[in-house]
């Protein structure tokens, strides 16, 4: 069986919303999209290059699809020609005629969750959304927070209210850049557990 690993570019306060462009996602008048390029770096930009041709297909929310559908397919170089190679899936409600080469919709999180029986590595990126539909539905596999040393104040933050409890466990080793940002790979380790704290 494969896996459904979500890659997300993160700030230190949670925000994922529109790191890569100015005009990417300005809903609700967000005024930093763009924010995610004056804290990269080179390794980091490599890092998820390799993260990228690890993909066997790619799974997206309807909103970030339509952000990537506008983009990529009009785009050259090593990571466009992987986004336009691989089999898209979209999870939507509403979309019934996906213009992007490749792309199948699904009707919900569990049918995603059902892909992993045809696919090695599926991989996500941006789609917070679907992200946490994916986590109540106990069907994501990975979480591959990009964390950038960059506080927001406002945006679509990742771990909002209606969040399904749980606790994470580190399934890579962390792996710094040089300019602070910091890769992160959990896996779901199950439900929140409370205790005291030991006196010592």
């Amino acid at each position: 069986m494969g896996i459904i690993v979500a890659n997300l570019f993160i700030t230190l306060d949670g925000v994922y919303q529109a790191p890569g462009g100015r005009e990417e996602d300005p809903e609700g008048g967000f005024a930093f999209g763009g924010w995610q390029a004056p804290v990269s770096d080179d390794e980091a930009g490599a890092s998820i290059a390799d993260e990228i041709g690890r993909m066997d297909a790619l799974l997206l929310g309807r909103k970030t699809y339509d952000i990537f559908a506008s983009y990529w397919p009009h785009q050259s170089g090593d990571i466009a020609d992987a986004l336009n190679r691989v089999p898209k899936f979209v999870v939507s409600g509403t979309l019934a005629d996906p213009d992007w080469a490749g792309t199948t919709v699904l009707p919900d999180a569990a049918a995603a969750g059902g892909l992993r029986d045809g696919y090695g590595q599926l991989h996500m990126f941006g789609s917070g959304m679907l992200i946490r539909s994916l986590l109540a539905a106990n069907v994501l596999d990975r979480l591959h927070l990009w964390l950038y040393p960059v506080v927001l104040g406002q945006g679509k933050r990742l771990f909002d209210e209606g969040t399904v409890p749980s606790t994470f466990t580190l399934a890579e080793q962390a792996r710094s850049f040089p300019k602070g940002a910091v890769s992160l790979v959990y896996e779901r380790a199950g439900e929140v557990e409370t205790r005291e704290m030991d006196a010592g």
